[in-house]
């Protein structure tokens, strides 16, 4: 039998320009930078204002980022690994997985 084996050979990333920070939530609501950070952590949060990019737009500019950094050729890409908890449709993530890998380079999604 052959021994299948798998490595994470590199990684890409993208975050949005945008940054909403607890100062800037403490002018719409009632609440303070101390609250927010004792109770969840966050300091701030990465936001996607462009109109009509959603969460495969991210995970594009993820790839090309690892493409550019690595100095791939997108073929050379087996498997591309993306979660999100906003898909671009209202349907499972994996419709934004389908969307992604169409866009952008052929490859086993999961």
């Amino acid at each position: 039998m052959t021994k299948i084996t798998a490595a994470i050979t590199a990684i890409g990333g993208y975050v949005p320009d945008f940054v909403l920070t607890n100062a800037m939530l403490e002018e719409m609501v009632e609440t303070n930078d101390e609250w927010i950070v004792t109770r969840t952590g966050i300091k701030e949060r990465r936001i996607l204002k462009e109109e009509g990019k959603g969460s495969s737009f991210l995970g594009i500019k993820a790839a090309q980022n690892l493409i550019e950094k690595k100095g791939l050729d997108p073929k050379e890409i087996d498997l591309l690994i993306f979660a999100t908890a906003t898909p671009d449709m209202p349907r499972c993530p994996h419709w934004t997985l389908c969307s992604l890998t169409n866009r952008s380079y052929q490859c086993f999604c999961f």
